[in-house]
């Protein structure tokens, strides 16, 4: 019973995002910005993750985004964790990381 609530929550959430254009946008990245933010901390300890949420959410496609920010509803699961390192490989990512953490950011290298 509780997971066809927690099924019920998200759908909603996703659908509320979806309807409400730039303000669901927002929100979305909102939640999934602290889902990234546990799986980075999580997979990486000691690492400073907000330098690494900006990039990961940035470089994630509207339904990646979606999909983590389901997350902060259903919980994360290994599916979560696994979109998350996938997008953090990618090499915008990792670039934007270096240039995050180096203090680069604006420079846009």
């Amino acid at each position: 019973m509780r997971f066809v609530g927690l099924l019920c929550a998200a759908m909603l959430v996703s659908a509320c995002m979806q309807d409400l254009g730039a303000a669901g946008d927002v929100l979305a990245r909102d939640a999934a910005k602290g889902v990234v933010n546990n799986v980075v901390q999580t997979r990486f300890p000691g690492v400073n993750a907000a330098p690494y949420t900006d990039c990961i959410i940035d470089n994630a496609t509207g339904s990646e985004i979606v999909t983590i920010a389901e997350a902060a509803v259903l919980g994360v699961t290994s599916n979560t964790t696994n979109l998350v390192v996938e997008i953090a490989g990618r090499p915008d990512t990792v670039r934007c990381a270096l240039n995050n953490s180096l203090g680069l950011g604006g420079l846009g290298l």
